[in-house]
């Protein structure tokens, strides 16, 4: 699979992932949060609107994916988003501990993949050339 064509599925995943990820936490409340399902009403208020959130984050990977060419700027910026996300992690380890041992793992792969997209960032634009624009 050429480097394009690995953007693009990649894109595609993420922004499947996050909208079925935020509509579960919109959807769950405090109980898709792992060990967190007695935590209250002011965190299960935080859940939802960060799950609303996560949708819009996820709509917006398959809005890029859609593009031909899948937009380098969209998907530097998003990238940014991802890994700022899994470094909040490591910030919440240094002050408040470790978390659930899923977090962990989420913090794992968002820092192990952020540096994957940017590599991957500008793939679909470099193999279509001048010749293509992104279409609305």
């Amino acid at each position: 699979m050429g480097k394009a064509k690995a953007l693009r599925a990649l894109a595609w995943a993420m922004g499947i992932a996050c909208v079925a990820i935020g509509l579960f936490h919109v959807l769950g409340g405090n109980a898709a949060i792992p060990g967190e399902a007695d935590a209250g009403a002011t965190i299960d208020s935080l859940g939802r609107f960060l799950g609303a959130i996560f949708v819009g984050y996820g709509l917006t990977w398959l809005w890029a994916a859609r593009r031909t060419p899948v937009p380098a700027a969209a998907v530097r910026m998003l990238t940014g988003v991802f890994l700022l996300g899994g470094l909040a992690r490591v910030l919440s380890i240094a002050v408040a501990g470790w978390p659930h041992a899923f977090q962990v793992v989420l913090m794992v792969v968002e820092l192990a993949l952020s540096p994957v997209y940017f590599w991957l960032a500008d793939a679909d634009e470099k193999a279509i050339g001048p010749r293509r624009t992104a279409r609305a």
